[in-house]
């Protein structure tokens, strides 16, 4: 895309949320007060556009892009008009370079199919090269992983509650490496999904919040897109949050599962 006249007195970003009445469970839309809680804490004006049933949309209106959780009925009520209503918009967008975080269901929609548990295929829009297929045990409790997608390792923590199975293609790449939790399917130690600037996951929790570094990836990267390589992130106090993300290694720690040698 083209950037838009520097103005660093007053950026301003778009972030287009997804099904919010239908896909928003375990507490997902706490990535969306996170998200625009850091931007306002630095001068940024976050406009937050709801996009549900029936609602038109343009890829060229994304800056970032949020998708969250939501059980097979959700789903299933959403995945015809995500496709159809949807779905060209989300891939020029991504295309584009626009910013994109999914977690669970929406993570499987972003896929080319989910299979239900009672065995309904369910299309999506294929911006992720993975298929999820329905697992005989669901995957619930604390995950750690850790990742390099901004050049440095680091750790992401969530919480998961899923029976889906997810299984990467060639086109895309594991968001992290698990050390605790089950991930993407519970059997090659990946969890969630990086192509270019859109990532899928299974952390819930919410998972900004305890992940404060993550959270202003999505923003400077949103940032850089729209008005350039210059633009400056103010850095913010997170002891909080990092206490916050702390407690959650250390307890999967204590319980004693969380896994060394990840890479």
């Amino acid at each position: 895309m083209t950037p838009s006249p520097l103005d660093l007195t007053s950026p301003h970003l778009t972030l287009v949320h997804l099904y919010p009445e239908l896909m928003n469970v375990y507490g997902d839309r706490g990535n969306i007060i996170a998200l625009r809680q850091r931007c306002a804490w630095r001068g940024i004006r976050l406009d937050v556009q709801p996009v549900s049933i029936g609602d038109r949309l343009s890829g060229g209106e994304c800056d970032l892009i949020f998708f969250g959780g939501g059980q097979d009925r959700e789903q299933a009520v959403v995945s015809p008009d995500f496709v159809v209503q949807k779905g060209g918009a989300i891939r020029e967008a991504v295309e584009d370079g626009a910013v994109l975080l999914s977690v669970c269901g929406g993570y499987q929609l972003l896929g080319h199919t989910y299979t239900t548990y009672d065995g309904r295929e369910l299309a999506g829009v294929g911006v992720f090269d993975v298929r999820s297929t329905p697992g005989e045990r669901r995957a619930i409790g604390n995950v750690v992983i850790e990742t390099d997608v901004d050049g440095t390792r680091r750790t992401l923590v969530g919480f998961e509650n899923h029976s889906g199975r997810t299984f990467l293609g060639a086109a895309c790449r594991p968001l992290g490496r698990v050390l605790a939790g089950s991930g993407n399917n519970g059997e090659d130690g990946t969890e969630g999904a990086v192509y270019r600037n859109a990532f899928g996951c299974y952390l819930h929790g919410s998972l900004l919040p305890k992940n404060p570094w993550f959270a202003d990836l999505l923003i400077d990267r949103a940032l850089r897109r729209r008005y350039g390589p210059d633009v400056p992130l103010a850095p913010l106090d997170d002891a909080l949050e990092e206490q916050a993300h702390a407690a959650v290694v250390t307890r999967a720690g204590k319980l004693g599962t969380v896994r060394s040698g990840a890479w």
